[in-house]
């Protein structure tokens, strides 16, 4: 089988709606590359904030030990993640686990318990957003986040908005750029994988694929919010590249049949498949060949 692309990117995004980290390798896990979406900022109920609501935190950047996407690395008492932002100290945050647990933290329709990242945290959050905020650790020991059952039963995530991966195609992104008067880059879309060489839009047809030797199902057409609006580098917001992903890549044209809810769709939410074995070891690298081993006929019959 020959490949039909190779992963071009990689990016992990260890704070849900903060700026993400482009990696040469990282480890596989369940519920998604290790450090992915671990953290959570909440507001003084315990509610997830996100880009929708507090567009700033497109501007806070992290940075984790290098060492931190080694596969089998754990934390040492002097392992932090660093959290940066316009016109703010640094933030260190210790990378082992915290004692303290919050109950009542949710993210849409979850709620459960979850690790205090504690005051100095939260101080920080709260001053640069202007309002009550806490760090929040997601607790595997104690809580699981099943993704939608009617799209991949039996998987879970951890704060990621609702699957544990997402796979964008550099041809989807160029094709779209192609029809922008300002060309956009990968990061509005906050893929996982990025890959290069296939026909733009061919990832929505893609059920199953093999990343090197392992395997990951397509399960979901991802239906993009406002968050591709704001541009990553500002906080700011505009009008594309929604307005055009209506015209071109909305419900209405790739599935017209279907009941039409106003959405637009960019990337395929992804599960691995082989992830129930277990095992160490488990790494995917840039330049891993892509197989495609099982699509649709059209982006129509995809699950969306």
């Amino acid at each position: 089988m020959e490949p039909i692309a190779k992963v071009s990117s990689i990016f992990i995004y260890p704070i849900k709606s903060c700026r993400g980290i482009s990696v040469s390798h990282a480890p596989l896990t369940p519920t998604g590359f290790r450090w992915d979406r671990n953290w959570l900022v909440v507001n003084y109920k315990g509610r997830a904030y996100t880009q929708r609501v507090e567009p700033k935190l497109a501007l806070v950047e992290i940075e984790l030990p290098h060492e931190a996407f080694f596969d089998g690395w754990e934390p040492t008492k002097k392992s932090y993640m660093v959290i940066k932002a316009p016109g703010m100290g640094v933030l260190n945050i210790p990378m082992t686990k915290p004692q303290a647990v919050a109950d009542g933290v949710s993210v849409w329709e979850w709620s459960g318990s979850a690790l205090d990242e504690g005051a100095e945290a939260a101080k920080w959050f709260s001053d640069y957003l202007g309002k009550p905020s806490r760090l929040m650790r997601f607790n595997p020991e104690s809580e699981t986040r099943p993704v939608d059952p009617n799209y991949a039963p039996g998987h879970n995530t951890m704060f990621a908005d609702l699957f544990p991966y997402m796979l964008i195609s550099q041809g989807s992104l160029d094709a779209l750029n192609k029809l922008l008067k300002e060309p956009v880059p990968i990061n509005r879309f906050r893929p996982n994988i990025l890959v290069d060489g296939c026909e733009p839009f061919s990832e929505d047809l893609w059920t199953e694929i093999r990343i090197n030797k392992y395997t990951f199902e397509g399960v979901k057409l991802c239906s993009r919010c406002k968050i591709p609006t704001i541009n990553q580098a500002t906080g700011v917001a505009g009008s594309e590249p929604n307005e055009t992903l209506m015209k071109i890549h909305s419900d209405k044209v790739l599935r017209p049949d279907k009941k039409q809810q106003g959405k637009i769709y960019f990337g395929q939410n992804m599960v691995w498949k082989d992830n129930l074995n277990g095992g160490k070891g488990n790494t995917v690298n840039v330049g891993d060949p892509v197989f495609v081993v099982r699509k649709v006929s059209s982006a129509a019959e995809a699950a969306a």
